[in-house]
């Protein structure tokens, strides 16, 4: 089994899939602020990216400066098999916990 993920490094990871060779702080940060539809802070973010690079389930690299950076670059990040592996088995689990259940949940049987 791979690396157990919280929702939180999923839906960063899911970024990355999402955004492909465009995968940066920023843009990585906007998609999952889009995607849970709350505000994220870019410290939360960075510590995620850090420790799924840690998890071998990401790697980064650094790009060329860009003049609206004043020349420093950007890290590029981009999801390992690994990583792919530890959201196939996230989904997996989720799955199966939700099977069976009929969704949406309406109130439960007895409670008030």
């Amino acid at each position: 089994m791979a690396e157990v993920l919280g929702a939180f490094e999923q839906a960063v990871l899911l970024a990355l899939v999402r955004l492909g060779d465009e995968a940066y702080g920023r843009a990585i940060m906007k998609e999952v602020q889009e995607r849970l539809e709350r505000d994220v802070a870019a410290g939360a973010v960075h510590a995620t990216l850090e420790r799924l690079q840690r998890k071998a389930l990401i790697t980064s690299r650094l790009g060329s400066g860009t003049p609206v950076r004043a020349g420093r670059p950007r890290r590029y990040y981009r999801i390992q098999p690994a990583g792919v592996r530890a959201l196939n088995d996230a989904r997996e689990a989720v799955d199966a916990l939700w099977h069976g259940i009929k969704w949406p949940l309406e109130k439960a049987k007895g409670h008030a």
